[in-house]
């Protein structure tokens, strides 16, 4: 149900991943925290070559499922998986830079990436930009509802648990009409900002191009959603 729960919306992601592809001239690409594949399929539907990795058996089954999963390599893993790949551009799409709650995994991420993508390779990935404080409209007042095709209508909503320094620790539950069940799901992300994210990738051998603040390709600005980096990896760490 995970494709039925987080829809991209035109114009978004993967346009916006398929576009810096064509742009910079990307043969070989690798796809960080692929999910679902449902970005890295339609990379190797255009004719990439794609290698897709994520830490979910069950994503990765249901992504070699998908039309064009047979043109796509997939590692069950995280990026220390990936080994010297020299891809011309990796991306972390699905705000899966989030995920590494400490300075020390994003730092090992980082450099395992770096090793995995080429000198003068691309690296790109978003991240919520923390002064927009989106986790403050996570609540059980501000609920959605969608209708899977197996599984029927469901109801989801957010609570925030804690917000401590940059981590935001909340529960996304999930409630499906047929069944009466609700199922609820912990997560933790850490909300960098701009400086940190760039800091970070110059420390790990990138040098930053350009930092959007939506889709679109407008700058970052004080109410700007989204932190999306594109960078460039450098001849030395």
């Amino acid at each position: 149900m995970y494709d039925t729960l987080n829809p991209y919306a035109t114009g978004t992601q993967p346009d916006f991943y398929a576009q810096l592809a064509a742009e910079t001239g990307a043969a070989a690409i690798v796809d960080i925290g692929c999910g679902t594949g449902l970005i890295t399929c339609d990379l190797a539907r255009q004719g990439y070559r794609v290698t897709g990795v994520d830490p979910s058996p069950a994503m990765l089954e249901i992504a070699r499922s998908r039309p064009y999963g047979d043109r796509v390599t997939w590692i069950d893993g995280d990026p220390l998986a990936l080994g010297p790949l020299e891809a011309d551009l990796a991306v972390m799409t699905g705000h899966v830079a989030q995920f590494f709650l400490t300075d020390e995994s994003w730092r090992t991420a980082l450099r395992a990436v770096r090793d995995a993508v080429r000198t003068g390779g691309h690296l790109a990935f978003e991240s919520r930009n923390p002064l927009v404080c989106a986790w403050e409209q996570w609540t059980s007042a501000t609920r959605s509802s969608t209708i899977d095709p197996a599984a029927g209508r469901i109801e989801t909503w957010a609570e925030v648990h804690r917000v401590e320094d940059d981590i935001v620790t909340y529960a996304n539950h999930y409630a499906f009409d047929e069944t009466g069940d609700e199922l609820v799901s912990l997560t933790r992300l850490r909300f960098r900002t701009e400086s940190q994210l760039t800091r970070s990738l110059v420390h790990a051998g990138f040098a930053v191009d350009q930092v959007f603040g939506d889709w679109d390709r407008q700058p970052v600005g004080p109410t700007s959603r989204e932190l999306i980096l594109v960078a460039t990896r450098t001849e030395r760490p």
